[in-house]
Parts: C-alpha cells; structure tokens; sequence
C-alpha cells in the first residue's frame, strides 16, 4: 500500500503538461509543456504513455497522427520526425521532485501480444526503476495493464481511471478489490444531473470517508476551478486541471 500518493496537501496536477490543448503557446505532452508546468510552480504533472511499432514508450493521446497513421505501425525514427516526445527524454529532463502520473495508453494491437510485450508490459521495469526516484503512479482505464503492473511492478502506485457518468459505487469497489491505491474519478460522475451540474457535496464526503477508511485515495480530473475549490477544501487527494497555471493561481492558500 501506498497511502500517500501526492505527499502533502492536494496534489493539483497539470493535464498533458501545462494544461489539455495549447495553453500559454505549448502544445500538451510536448517537453515545453512540461518544463513550462515546472516554471509554473507544479509539483506534479500528468502524461499519456503509448508505445510504437518498435516499442518504444512515448509521451502522446491519441492512438493516431492526425492523417491517419497509427503510433503502433511507427517506428522511433519516424515518430522522432513528427516531434513526437519519448518516455525516455521526459524522465530525463524533468526535475525529480516533480511528480509524474503516467496515463497507460493500451494499443489494440496488445491483444495479438504476450503480456510482457503489450504497452504496461514494456512500461513496468521502466516505472519500476524511475519509482525511486521521483513521486510517480501508473493510472489507466484498462483493468489488465493494472493487474499485469500490480504484479511485475509491486511497489510502483497505481490509479483505475474512470470515464464520464462512470457509476461512483462501482469505482470505488473496483478500486479497492483490485488493491489499486488511488481512484481516479472524471468530474463528471460527482456532478448531479441537473442544470449547472454541480457536486453534491454530501455524496462527496461520503465518498472520501470511504475512500481513506479503506486506505485508497481520491483524484478527480478534470474539473473547473469552481468545482476544483470544492473538491479541494473537501479533502480530495488530487485534481488534475487543463490549465495549470490558473489552477495554481485560484486554488493557492490565502495569504
């Protein structure tokens, strides 16, 4: 177990770097993303890992480059060519206090693969080793790389990646039963269905006490300020935001 994850306080972590999109002039998941998230004060970042045709790990989203090609029929060489930021460089250059939340991207050609071989086949020794030397978790919405990282790389934190409306009472479940420390909820299945869409607070209380009673801790990505001030002030562990640097700003202490 891993009770403390984010160290300290809330963790507000930037999405992709920065922030999702272009924020500031930085493009997400690039190595100026990232190193402009470092200037801004982070002390955690988030990053999405996919790997290639060769195997080689790299810093993207998308399973495609926008004409088409699929990063697993890619090689270095040419991913390189297309700017393309490797695994590799960005836990080289980013400063070791910094936090890292690697986002497991699963290919889909990992199901014609040996387990060793599929994208958190290739990542776990990678997480493994750079685990000692920086806060790092492992966060997914595949349940098998999860398991598959649990057993090569035991000590590395892990997060169940949860999508839009996903049902709260299922994650939490899933969360604990997989022996995964760290449930990471999209804001949208705290916001009530209704007009302005906001978190109930009571449910959310409720949600953290269970949560921290069973030792696991709570992220919500991606919520709006107003929503990330709540969730902050109500004890979540961590928030990822896609624009970083007003996060930073608007949820910092009062002096």
């Amino acid at each position: 177990m891993h009770p403390g994850v984010f160290g300290e306080g809330p963790a507000v972590i930037g999405h992709r770097g920065l922030g999702c999109g272009v924020v500031a002039g930085h493009q997400q998941n690039s190595l100026s993303s990232f190193a402009a998230a470092v200037h801004s004060g982070a002390r955690w970042v988030e990053a999405d890992v996919r790997r290639l045709g060769d195997d080689v790990l790299v810093v993207a989203h998308d399973a495609a480059y926008p004409d088409g090609t699929r990063l697993d029929a890619v090689t270095g060489a040419e991913a390189d060519r297309r700017g393309t930021l490797r695994l590799s460089t960005l836990l080289d250059e980013l400063p070791r206090r910094v936090g890292l939340n690697l986002d497991l991207k699963s290919s889909i050609d990992d199901c014609l693969r040996s387990p060793g071989q599929t994208t958190a086949g290739l990542l776990a020794p990678v997480v493994a080793a750079e685990a000692t030397r920086r806060p790092l978790m492992v966060s997914s919405f595949d349940p098998a790389a999860l398991w598959h990282l649990r057993a090569t790389a035991p000590r590395v934190p892990l997060g169940l990646l949860t999508w839009y409306r996903f049902p709260v009472e299922m994650a939490v479940a899933a969360c604990v039963h997989m022996d995964v420390e760290v449930l990471a909820l999209h804001v949208g299945s705290l916001r009530e269905a209704t007009a302005g869409g906001q978190i109930d607070s009571g449910v959310l209380a409720r949600l953290l006490a269970l949560l921290h009673r069973c030792g696991r801790q709570l992220l919500v990505w991606c919520p709006q300020i107003a929503l990330a001030r709540l969730l902050v002030s109500a004890g979540t562990d961590a928030v990822v935001v896609d624009d970083l640097p007003e996060a930073l700003v608007a949820l910092s202490p009062s002096p």
